[in-house]
């Protein structure tokens, strides 16, 4: 079974992240992996430290000579900013300069101080921070490199910002991605992207904030994974709960999930057909995907489809969210921490990781293995015996 655990705080000496599960033999080169973290401060609307900051890493361990080991990989990735909040941020005791007593409406702060029993909400946002997300996005790139031994692939775009959407059906395919990447916003459609540009320009004039919604796509997912025998096997329930996790996630759609809820079931289910050369689906294929490539918590062999909205950010840079002060009980405005206008773009790649931490977890129930070939093999025998039992059954 692969896990993984994330540690540290948004402006601490470092962020980690510990992988387990990732059998031997599977390639690793530390500039892909770099490349994929790059991915995740792209986008028009970031605030100024993606500009400066960047993702030192170090695989410290469960790697050598550019392949997995089999044991746990371990992944630190440095703040260079460090040197600026050493003192503010020091593991010894000490004191603060200054505590942070009014909450951000919207943010994990002021139930993180009443959980917790702190009187600063610095002690909350370090590691409620989307910073944290960063340690994810490592472990999705390993997810990633086992998933693709088996031919599968996961992207994202932005369909929306704010009021801005793109038009319907817009997909981009796996060879597509480096066309998403290139647009300010990732976004698939050239109209849509300028559209959304000046949404978010309009937003930074004012001080606000814009959400947004992410389209997740994962090509080349076998029949299967995931069950319908008991609710935490669900690979829906686990595609949205691992979704959700994710910082300003408000509500994640499978398919046409919520079209589906007022039409009839005559139009809305995605009838099936023969097709031998459909490997990965047993033979079967589905004539459209209105279901999201799952059905009875299982994958179909269509394309996994999720679209994921995040809320608008919850610090503003024009304070207007009127809080109170915890320490002296009075009205006031919340504080003010660097932020973004949006981060829709950036989340996009998260959900990415998040979706492929998922399937290859189910993935390595499903064909097990200790090395990257025991595992490759075991998949290409299923899908083979997919296909004589389903040729089999059919009438000639």
């Amino acid at each position: 079974m692969l896990r993984f655990l994330t540690a540290g705080e948004s402006h601490g000496p470092s962020l980690s992240v510990i992988i387990e599960g990732l059998p031997s033999g599977l390639s690793v080169r530390e500039d892909e992996l770099a490349s994929e973290l790059a991915r995740r401060r792209l986008g028009y609307g970031r605030g100024p430290r993606m500009r400066f900051e960047r993702d030192e890493l170090r695989l410290i361990g469960g790697v050598r000579h550019g392949r997995t080991l089999g044991s746990p990989v371990a992944i630190e990735i440095l703040n260079t900013e460090w040197p600026k909040w050493e003192v503010e941020m020091s593991a010894a005791p000490g004191t603060p300069s200054k505590k942070l007593t009014a909450p951000r409406p919207g943010h994990a702060d002021l139930a993180g101080m009443q959980k917790y029993a702190f009187d600063d909400a610095r002690d909350v946002l370090e590691r409620a921070s989307a910073r944290e997300t960063v340690a994810r996005v490592a472990a999705g790139h390993f997810a990633k490199a086992l998933l693709a031994t088996m031919g599968v692939d996961v992207l994202s775009h932005v369909i929306r910002i704010g009021a801005v959407a793109t038009p319907e059906g817009a997909r981009p395919l796996p060879s597509d991605l480096s066309h998403v990447d290139e647009s300010d916003v990732r976004c698939f459609d050239p109209a849509s992207e300028a559209a959304m540009i000046a949404e978010i320009k309009a937003a930074a004039k004012e001080g606000d904030s814009l959400g947004g919604i992410v389209e997740v796509i994962a090509y080349g997912v076998p029949v299967g994974l995931g069950s319908y025998v008991q609710w935490d096997r669900k690979l829906d329930g686990l595609l949205a709960g691992a979704l959700m996790s994710i910082q300003a996630v408000k509500a994640v759609e499978i398919g046409d999930g919520f079209a589906q809820a007022s039409q009839r079931g005559s139009v809305s289910h995605d009838a099936i057909a023969v097709d031998a050369s459909f490997e990965r689906g047993g033979g079967f294929i589905r004539r459209t995907d209105h279901a999201g490539g799952l059905e009875g918590g299982m994958s179909s062999g269509a394309p996994v489809i999720l679209k994921v909205a995040m809320k608008p950010l919850a610090t503003l840079n024009r304070p207007v969210l009127e809080t109170v002060d915890v320490a002296s009980g009075e009205s006031t405005i919340s504080f003010k921490e660097r932020t973004d206008v949006t981060a829709v773009p950036a989340m996009g790649v998260v959900g990415e990781a998040m979706v492929a931490l998922v399937l290859a977890n189910e993935a390595l129930r499903k064909f097990g293995g200790d090395t990257v070939e025991e595992f490759r093999r075991n998949h290409v025998g299923y899908v083979a015996h997919l296909g004589s039992t389903a040729s089999a059954a059919r009438p000639d």
